[in-house]
């Protein structure tokens, strides 16, 4: 009868240590005013595209931006009327963790 108390306090105790090791592993590992890199969301490529697309715009020869795809995945399109130095030295291979692709389209023309 004398072990019954002793196993109900080990019990108790166990729940007690893995409690305690379950909110260890909730608590924050950085002060709440720290942002880290990593915990930062990434944005999305229509928001990568929408906040560039006024400074490619203005490159002589282009034409157009776009989204599309590269190797499998969603890549951002630089459409231009010709490949030019101003368009090599000004357009990025990638920005913001999404790859560019120059792509020659020719200049656009309503139809009649």
């Amino acid at each position: 009868m004398a072990l019954r108390p002793i196993a109900s306090l080990m019990k108790g105790g166990l729940i007690l240590a893995l409690a305690g090791q379950g909110l260890a592993a909730c608590s924050p590992a950085h002060p709440p005013d720290r942002l880290d890199e990593q915990t930062m969301a990434a944005p999305s490529i229509e928001e990568v595209l929408r906040q560039h697309t006024g400074a490619w715009m203005s490159v002589p020869g282009v034409v157009g931006t776009a989204i599309g795809r590269c190797d499998g995945r969603p890549c951002i399109k630089i459409l231009v009327a010709e490949k030019t130095r101003a368009v090599e030295e000004k357009i990025p291979a990638s920005v913001e963790g999404y790859p560019v692709k120059v792509e020659v389209t020719g200049r656009f023309r309503a139809r009649e």
